[in-house]
């Protein structure tokens, strides 16, 4: 005659399980991934034809698949000089031709006339960019525009960007905006 062996009794044990799931799920964190933040222009309507742009406000960074910069036909060697070669266009110091043209806006927030860039930097990389050096890019375009934006905060209310109220922060983008248009990137040299 066979002998049963008693069981065990298991229905606690789902409950303890659903209980330390319940427990993992509440206090543990899910990375969420964040994009660059860029705010998109208003999609063209039907037959709308995008605005024309004079070459003299365009500031054309291409990134090969060798991550090699070509900023405006002259290549570049550090990505880091990217940035105060983009502040340079934007705000355009010395009134040079070759640069962005600034024209004088009224600003409702200021009141008075401000400067206001007309420059757009026009960025296209290859699909064989190294997302490091893409990200590079990103960066040094960023910082350009922020440092800009900090020393017209300074100029304008006696501290920096990061400092203002949120109704200043809108005047200073109204006068700043961050005009950056980035083509679809190309496949020239067909490494995917």
């Amino acid at each position: 005659m066979a002998k049963k062996t008693p069981g065990l009794n298991t229905g606690s044990m789902s409950d303890i399980s659903f209980l330390l799931l319940t427990f993992f799920l509440l206090t543990s964190s899910i990375n969420t991934d964040q994009g660059i933040q860029r705010r998109l222009p208003p999609p063209l309507r039907g037959d709308e034809k995008p605005p024309k742009v004079n070459e003299r406000n365009v500031l054309q960074i291409l990134v090969n698949m060798y991550d090699q910069l070509l900023v405006n036909n002259e290549p570049m060697n550090n990505v880091e000089d990217l940035k105060d070669r983009t502040i340079e266009f934007i705000t355009n110091p010395n009134d040079n031709p070759h640069l962005s043209e600034v024209e004088l806006k009224y600003v409702e927030e200021f009141g008075a006339v401000a400067p206001v860039s007309k420059g757009v930097i026009s960025l296209q990389s290859d699909r064989g960019t190294s997302y490091k050096t893409y990200i590079d890019v990103q960066n040094q375009l960023t910082e350009a525009f922020n440092e800009i934006r900090n020393d017209f905060a300074q100029k304008n209310y006696g501290k920096s960007f990061d400092n203002l109220t949120e109704a200043q922060r809108k005047a200073v983008q109204k006068v700043i905006p961050i005009s950056i248009s980035e083509a679809e990137p190309s496949n020239i040299g067909g490494k995917k």
